[in-house]
């Protein structure tokens, strides 16, 4: 997690916190929360202690035996492959979550959330299982506390309410970009865009609408899943945040903002739940490679509605409850 990560890992690691919580169980984060000050608060808001990120793997030993820990889960892209090795070794339970590439981790259990993910037939660490695809999404109270209890209704159909954002930090600038492309369509909306710095929201501020448009900028919110239901359209980075749309009922435009996205992105567009803005390098070099298809969410009340059914029934939003399972059985 930091400014030029994101915060999707410790998005998905707070659902699976909330669900093991939820079994009596108390939880520690060992990450440095404070880089990302929102993200912070989210975890304080939930009563969650927080330790600063060790790095070494006798750091690792050492604190996980001060903590008294019965069980870890990993997740992250920076860790050396030692750390997990090492901590294995010592016969402490272990669950990482992973995306595609391994990147080294080792554990007990391996939770690969993605879409299709268990199509692939990964080589795995000693004694290992692997659970994979989008039965094991984890999604947060806050979003499952706003999912639709029948897949959606159709809208009516009007000027459409546009909502974009980006994670919590928006690391790559994907927001300016977005809203350069809607402003290029010509087409009535009215859109909210979240930057979460002053140097993004006033990339965001300084972008002209045409006639008929409206365009706001906020910062960040804690009223993320109300917007979306709100919304007719959410533009988003195919990241972590793809799954609570979907499991939302969101009508989803998605951005691959970076290369460890692109396979996610291909699937989600596959699937026919979701709608491909394209890579952000290409809305960068051309905020007008994304019309046609904005053209088409902005004026197809029907495609929308069909997007937001076809999400709704694949993400069921009951992943979390699955990984904890498998969690606490390592104890």
């Amino acid at each position: 997690m930091g400014p030029a990560r994101g915060i999707g890992h410790v998005m998905r690691c707070l659902a699976l916190a909330e669900e093991v919580k939820r079994r009596d169980a108390e939880l520690v984060f060992v990450c440095d929360a404070e880089t990302v000050p929102w993200a912070a608060d989210q975890i304080a808001a939930r009563g969650f202690a927080v330790h600063p990120a060790v790095w070494t793997p006798d750091a690792h030993l050492g604190l996980f035996g001060k903590l008294g820990l019965d069980a870890v889960v990993f997740d992250s892209y920076d860790l050396d492959s030692a750390v997990y090795a090492a901590v294995r070794a010592s016969g402490l339970p272990s669950l990482a979550i992973v995306d595609g590439d391994f990147r080294g981790a080792e554990a007990d259990v391996l939770i690969d959330q993605n879409l299709a993910a268990e199509l692939d037939h990964p080589t795995l660490p000693r004694d290992a299982i692997r659970l994979a695809g989008l039965p094991y999404v984890m999604i947060r109270d806050e979003i499952l506390g706003h999912r639709p209890a029948e897949p959606p209704a159709a809208r009516p159909s009007g000027v459409p309410e546009v909502f974009a954002f980006f994670g919590g930090t928006d690391a790559f600038g994907a927001g300016p970009q977005v809203a350069r492309a809607l402003v290029a369509t010509g087409l009535p909306f009215r859109a909210t865009v979240v930057a979460p710095n002053p140097s993004l929201a006033a990339q965001v501020a300084a972008v002209a609408p045409q006639a008929g448009q409206h365009l706001e900028v906020i910062g960040p919110t804690d009223q993320l899943a109300v917007r979306v239901r709100q919304a007719d359209l959410t533009i988003s980075a195919s990241g972590t945040s793809t799954w609570e749309l979907l499991c939302l009922g969101a009508t989803a435009g998605l951005v691959c903002v970076v290369d460890n996205q692109v396979m996610g992105y291909e699937r989600a567009i596959g699937t026919g739940a979701a709608a491909g803005l394209g890579l952000l390098s290409a809305l960068e070099a051309d905020p007008a490679s994304a019309v046609p298809v904005l053209k088409r969410l902005l004026t197809d009340s029907m495609e929308r509605d069909r997007l937001a059914r076809a999400g709704w029934e694949l993400v069921d939003g009951k992943g979390r409850e699955r990984v904890a399972d498998a969690l606490l059985r390592l104890i």
